[in-house]
């Protein structure tokens, strides 16, 4: 398997050509073009910040009597379950989309599912400043642990990535994996600690929530984000650690499942 990863590091060049075309592609026609990258996340938080701190002011007790900002707290952890969200749906389509350039040439198809992972990356790292604008608007200071970020992307990355192998894989197979994804990606969605903190009364008060909390990877994932920006300390490094060998496990398990499956994929595409 080593030597496959070193293989795909020689096709460094294509996967950035790719990444460029797909982001390109992704905002031509329009005005603003790359602008939208930053504008998008921008009126999203700007949304939260309008219902959640006037229409709906909410706020959640936290460490010391201190409170936080929903809006800024559901944009910290927002951001980086979109990048991860976007990979998998975008993922189940890719090797159908590209199915016409798989069939005539020879193709490193691998390249695809990585092309998907940083392309929806590289709108996460466009969304960041965004999010730093507003801690700096609503007086939030940012901490020295907000440096743990790269720790934390390099996880949701290896984590992502095992993910994006495995289910661009058995879509080509079995096309009614991207109707049941989209479902399961909302079931996951409220199963991780985004719209509320993992500690809130509603999970601390039930065992079995927490504890399906606490086997979601995707918890200590977005927590991680969490800790590092929001809460401005050290993440729970016991239970990323854990995360980290579950991403390492899946990225393995999800690369050979491609691997194997790779000499039918031209057929069934």
């Amino acid at each position: 398997m080593i030597e496959k990863l070193k293989n795909l590091y020689k096709y460094r060049q294509l996967i950035f050509i790719l990444v460029s075309r797909e982001l390109k592609a992704r905002y031509r026609g329009t005005v603003f073009g790359f602008l939208w990258s930053f504008l998008n996340p921008f009126l999203l938080m700007l949304v939260y910040s309008i219902v959640f701190g006037i229409i709906m002011p909410a706020r959640w007790p936290q460490f010391e009597g201190k409170t936080i900002y929903y809006s800024i707290f559901l944009f910290t952890g927002i951001l980086p379950w979109t990048w991860f969200s976007s990979s998998m749906l975008e993922s189940a389509n890719v090797l159908i989309i590209y199915g016409n350039l798989i069939k005539k040439i020879k193709f490193p198809i691998e390249v695809l599912p990585i092309m998907v992972v940083l392309t929806n990356m590289v709108h996460f790292i466009l969304g960041l400043p965004i999010l730093i604008l507003f801690f700096i608007v609503f007086a939030k200071p940012l901490t020295g642990w907000v440096l743990f970020l790269p720790a934390a992307m390099v996880i949701q990355f290896i984590f992502t990535m095992g993910f994006s192998f495995f289910i661009s894989a058995l879509t080509v197979h079995f096309r009614d994996i991207k109707d049941i994804l989209s479902n399961l990606m909302t079931l996951w969605f409220f199963s991780t600690p985004i719209i509320y903190p993992f500690d809130s009364p509603h999970v601390s008060g039930r065992g079995w929530i927490k504890l399906l909390l606490w086997l979601n990877p995707m918890t200590h994932i977005i927590e991680a984000y969490q800790y590092a920006f929001y809460y401005g300390s050290l993440p729970h490094w016991k239970k990323l650690s854990v995360t980290v060998l579950v991403g390492f496990l899946l990225f393995y398990f999800g690369y050979k499942i491609f691997d194997k499956l790779k000499d039918t994929i031209v057929e069934e595409v």
